[in-house]
C-alpha cells in the first residue's frame, strides 16, 4: 500500500512541477539542458522537470520608456532641454532574450543617441514647428536597429522643448512682432479696399447725376446745390482735424467746377457709346 502512496505523490508532484501557466499576453522561453529549447505560450504548458527551465516570461503588450530631459544642441549652437516617451513592443522573444543583454537599457541609451543626433540637425525654429517630422524620423532610425533585437518601435512622443529664459524670450517677442505685422497688414487692406469701394461709388454716382442733367437741363440748379452742400461738409471735417490743412474755394468759381466735371463725363461716356457702336 505504501509503494502504490509514495507512486502517487511522485506523479502528482511531478504533474504540478512539469505544468507551467502563461498568462494571457506574456511568452514563456525554454531553456533544455541549457540551450534554447521551444517557446511557451498562453494557458497550461508542460516541461520536463529538472531538465527543462523556463528562462525568461514576458510580455508582448505595448511597454513604454520614460526618456528623462536631455541636453540637447541645436544647429544653431542653443542648448535644448527635450524629454520624451517612447512606446515599444517585443515582436520575437527568443531575439529580445538572446540578441541583447539589458533589452531596457539598450532602448534607453538608442533612443536618448538618436534624439540627440535629429535634433542636432535641426535649428531652434525647426525645432519647434516639424516636431511630428522629427518623430517619424527618429522612429525610422530606431526600428532600423531594434529589428534585430525582436522589437518594434511604436511611436516616439516629444513632450517638451525647453529652450533657455534668454531664447524663450526673444522668440516671444518676435511671435508678437509678427501678430502686430499682421494686424497691421489687415487693417492696410481694410483701409485700401473701402477706399477703392468709395471711389467706385463716387464715379457711379457722377455718372448718374451726369445722365440725369442731359435728360433734364432744369436740375442744374439741383446740382449746385449738392456740390455747395459737400463742400461745407468737407470743410467741416478737415476743420475738426488737427493735422489737416483747410484750402479755400472761390464760391464763385463752384459754377465753372460744375460745368467741367459735366462736360467731362457727358465726353466720357459720348466716346463709350461711339466705340460701342464700332465709330471712331
Amino acid at each position: 500500500m505504501e509503494p502504490i502512496i509514495a507512486i502517487v505523490l511522485a506523479l502528482i508532484g511531478y504533474a504540478l512541477g512539469s505544468a507551467k501557466l502563461i498568462n494571457q499576453g506574456n511568452e514563456a522561453l525554454v531553456e533544455r539542458l541549457g540551450r534554447y529549447h521551444r517557446k511557451l505560450k498562453p494557458g497550461l504548458n508542460f516541461i520536463v522537470p529538472l531538465v527543462d527551465q523556463i528562462v525568461m516570461e514576458d510580455t508582448t503588450r505595448e511597454q513604454y520608456i520614460d526618456i528623462k530631459p536631455q541636453n540637447v544642441i541645436t544647429k544653431d549652437n542653443i542648448y535644448l532641454e527635450v524629454d520624451a516617451i517612447l512606446f515599444w513592443r517585443i515582436r520575437d522573444m527568443e531575439r529580445s532574450f538572446y540578441a541583447i543583454e539589458d533589452l531596457q537599457g539598450a532602448l534607453m541609451q538608442l533612443a536618448t543617441t538618436t534624439l540627440r543626433e535629429i535634433i542636432a540637425q535641426n535649428t531652434v525654429e525647426e525645432t519647434n514647428v516639424a516636431r511630428a517630422e522629427m518623430d517619424r524620423a527618429i522612429l525610422d532610425q530606431l526600428n532600423n536597429i531594434t529589428a534585430d533585437w525582436g522589437v518594434e518601435i511604436i511611436r516616439l512622443d516629444i513632450q517638451r522643448i525647453t529652450p533657455p529664459e534668454s531664447v524663450r524670450k526673444s522668440m516671444e517677442e518676435e511671435r508678437a512682432a509678427e501678430i502686430k505685422k499682421r494686424a497691421l497688414i489687415s487693417e492696410a487692406e481694410g483701409e485700401r479696399q473701402a477706399a477703392i469701394k468709395k471711389a467706385e461709388g463716387t464715379m457711379t454716382s457722377m455718372q448718374i447725376i451726369a445722365e440725369a442733367l442731359r435728360s433734364n437741363p432744369e436740375s442744374k440748379d439741383i446740382l449746385r446745390y449738392l456740390v455747395a452742400q459737400d463742400y461745407i461738409n468737407a470743410s467741416y471735417r478737415l476743420g475738426e482735424s488737427q493735422n489737416a490743412k483747410v484750402v479755400f474755394v472761390d464760391p464763385g468759381k463752384s459754377g465753372d467746377m460744375i460745368k467741367e466735371i459735366i462736360a467731362e463725363s457727358a465726353n466720357t461716356e459720348g466716346h463709350t457709346k461711339n466705340t460701342g457702336n464700332g465709330t471712331t
